[in-house]
């Protein structure tokens, strides 16, 4: 359990030297390629918590339909649920474990998805945000007290640090799993384990540290192999179709709606536009601890192209982001 303890510590090292060393060479890279930058205002004191709620280490949102903002931390109320407007509604997932939160998505009907890395669980929510389905086993310190499966492989349907889900049209669910492993699975609509495929490496199809997955209308799936600086596709079967080299690590990865889909990459400093078929329309920002600058942003939602919610994972922070 030690040994796969540091193996996780040097991998997530790992994956943050290279999202830094990526950050140094950013701007002249960003220069060569001569990437519009992009016109943003940040919106001041969006998100309005109660006197009584401070959060920790923001690292996931996302929206429903209604343009409810759900808010991903690492503090004491982990999964908060905000009005469009930004004011306070609800904490949400009171009783569940958690102990690595890592990100939060919403499906097309509604149903919230919370992933926690350190438990190694993908949880549903429906929309009374009571527990639906439940990916994975977190792991059980008794087990490896009395040394049953201290030993023992992982099974496939299980997790290694998992850190992000979408989902197919079919009901079909898509986890990238992430940190420990170097994969993606693929589950039906019953959460039955159908396939995976990747593993730790460098070569088309492999990974290291997949760290957030997102699909588009064309059943296209975009993976931000991150410590790897690139962006791979592939179909819903796992065939690789192409890979994007990116000028700086991607952490986060939204999709809009509509015909016309638009991705934004959150990144070391960075947020990059792009269109589906990989190509770089914009970026915004710099590295700071303050609105206006961005650090780690480990997780994005884009509900149009012209908005963008991202987590601050550094400065604690969520910042609701018009782009002119």
């Amino acid at each position: 359990m030690l040994v796969d303890l540091k193996r996780a510590v040097l991998a997530a090292s790992a994956a943050l030297a290279i999202g830094l060393s990526a950050l140094s060479g950013a701007a002249a890279q960003e220069q060569r390629q001569a990437m519009p930058q992009l016109s943003f205002h940040v919106v001041e004191n969006f998100i309005k918590l109660p006197e009584t709620i401070n959060m920790g280490e923001v690292v996931g949102t996302a929206l429903d339909s209604k343009g409810h903002i759900f808010v991903l931390n690492r503090g004491h109320e982990p999964i908060l649920e905000f009005n469009p407007d930004g004011s306070f509604m609800r904490w949400i997932g009171n009783g569940i474990p958690t102990e690595g939160p890592h990100i939060v998505r919403v499906d097309p009907q509604d149903n919230l998805w919370y992933v926690d890395a350190g438990t190694n669980l993908v949880i549903k929510f429906d929309q009374g945000m009571h527990v639906q389905m439940v990916l994975g086993r977190r792991p059980e310190a008794w087990t490896f007290l009395t040394h049953v499966i201290e030993r023992a492989a992982t099974p496939p349907q299980n997790f290694y640090q998992p850190t992000d889900v979408t989902w197919g049209p079919d009901g079909s669910i898509f986890v990238s799993d992430g940190y420990g492993n170097s994969r993606v699975a693929k589950f039906n609509k019953e959460g039955n384990l159908v396939k995976q495929w990747g593993e730790r490496g460098t070569a088309q199809g492999e990974f290291n540290t997949p760290h957030s997955i997102v699909i588009d209308q064309k059943n296209t799936l975009y993976v931000a192999d991150r410590a790897n600086g690139r962006i791979q596709t592939f179909d819903t079967d796992g065939n690789f179709k192409q890979e994007w080299r990116m000028p700086t690590a991607p952490w986060s990865i939204c999709i809009t709606p509509g015909p016309r889909q638009i991705m934004y990459v959150g990144s070391v400093g960075r947020i990059y536009k792009m269109d589906t078929d990989g190509k770089i329309l914009g970026v915004m920002g710099k590295f700071g601890r303050v609105p206006g600058t961005f650090d780690w942003v480990h997780g994005i939602a884009c509900p149009d192209e012209h908005t963008v919610y991202a987590t601050e994972e550094l400065s604690w922070r969520l910042d609701k982001i018009n782009v002119e």
